[in-house]
């Protein structure tokens, strides 16, 4: 699963949220600017966190470890966000118990 979208299309997230909107097409996104630009849902690595356990990765590398020592670390903080406008928009409910669980939730 990809959880970092590619620099195009983060690019155009508001034209995607647009077109989506327009044909009245619920989208899931891996990354939480796609919910501010207009998406309706996104679940994804928390790219802070990424960015902060990269900065360990620095660090020991400054200090003298190989690279290829290295163990490989997959993404262990998930963010899901949802926006009720665009849900609203849409015409769906979004369930309580998916509201619950929401890292954060765009009103």
């Amino acid at each position: 699963m990809r959880t970092i979208e590619d620099p195009l299309t983060i690019s155009y997230q508001e034209r995607i949220a647009r077109f989506t909107a327009a044909d009245q097409l619920p989208s899931l996104h891996g990354a939480r600017e796609f919910v501010a630009a207009g998406g309706l849902i996104s679940y994804g690595a928390n790219i802070a966190d990424l960015f902060r356990r990269a900065a360990g990765y620095v660090d020991r590398i400054l200090k003298g470890a190989r690279p290829a020592d290295l163990p490989v670390q997959q993404p262990t903080t998930f963010e899901l966000v949802i926006n009720l406008k665009t849900a609203k928009a849409l015409g769906l409910e979004v369930p309580p118990t998916l509201l619950a669980r929401a890292d954060e939730v765009i009103e």
